[in-house]
């Protein structure tokens, strides 16, 4: 069931939103060469401490997974797409996804961003800035009137056009009192099809790219992290986006963060 959320429900999802924001400014902050993914959990986790919130990705376990996910972070580096375990590898030349949410009064908040630990190689660079242009595509799409066909295609059509690959059967979602409600939101599709756009609807949109072009994709033995089947690069860019009249307001901003960190 799809909820349409009141504009006082919309400003404490902003609220949530911005803690989700701030730990993602922290992990970026703190990432750097030598420094462990586990390390960076708990610089997420410690964002959460000082806010009062809560992780809904601790714990958490859809029907797929084998085991309760172990961390507040998702950390997928190179050729993980999405939803990496943190665990003691410890940062050097690579292309880090960072996927974190946050609970706060009820309401809940999810966000993704890609960037560059060590020296920044040019394909990598590329590939973030564009799941960040297909991001920003997906929510000017993101309006009342629209459809959730139009967001997909926005999304699809940067990252088709780049030449990059898109993993199928995963993309957004709703988003309000839990992390994962209805309605999907593919990462591509057709224009003017679909569920409309109406105000109070809040979305989690979340492009994911892989670099070779191809789709292809396959689950690590841990049951969680989603790899690109060539060994090439993915990229992963979200935000938590309410739909207003006034227009799409991101729920989750946070402050701007460098692609690259030598």
């Amino acid at each position: 069931m799809v909820e349409l959320k009141t504009d006082t429900a919309i400003d404490a999802m902003y609220e949530t939103g911005q803690v989700v924001g701030r730990g993602l400014t922290a992990v970026r902050a703190a990432a750097d060469v030598g420094v462990s993914l586990r390390e960076l959990d708990e610089v997420a986790h410690e964002v959460l401490r000082a806010a009062g919130a809560t992780s809904p990705f601790l714990g958490y376990r859809p029907s797929f997974a084998p085991t309760p996910f172990p961390a507040v972070l998702c950390l997928s580096v190179n050729d993980a797409i999405v939803h990496g375990i943190p665990d003691d590898y410890r940062l050097r030349g690579d292309l880090v996804s960072a996927d974190f949410g946050a609970e706060l009064g009820g309401w809940a908040g999810d966000s993704a961003m890609s960037f560059v630990v060590g020296e920044p190689r040019p394909a990598d660079v590329r590939l973030v800035e564009t799941a960040e242009r297909a991001l920003a595509a997906g929510i000017a799409a993101a309006v009342v009137g629209n459809r959730i066909g139009d967001i997909a295609h926005a999304i699809g059509e940067v990252c088709r056009t780049a030449g990059y690959g898109i993993p199928d059967g995963f993309g957004g979602h709703g988003i309000g009192r839990r992390m994962h409600e209805d309605p999907p939101v593919p990462n591509e599709g057709r224009p003017g099809r679909g569920m409309p756009l109406r105000h109070g609807l809040v979305l989690a949109i979340e492009p994911m790219l892989i670099g070779s072009g191809k789709d292809g994709y396959h689950e690590a033995p841990d049951g969680w992290t989603l790899r690109t089947n060539d060994g090439s690069r993915a990229a992963h860019a979200e935000h938590t986006v309410a739909i207003t009249e006034s227009g799409p307001r991101i729920l989750t901003a946070r402050q701007e963060a460098h692609t690259s960190r030598a």
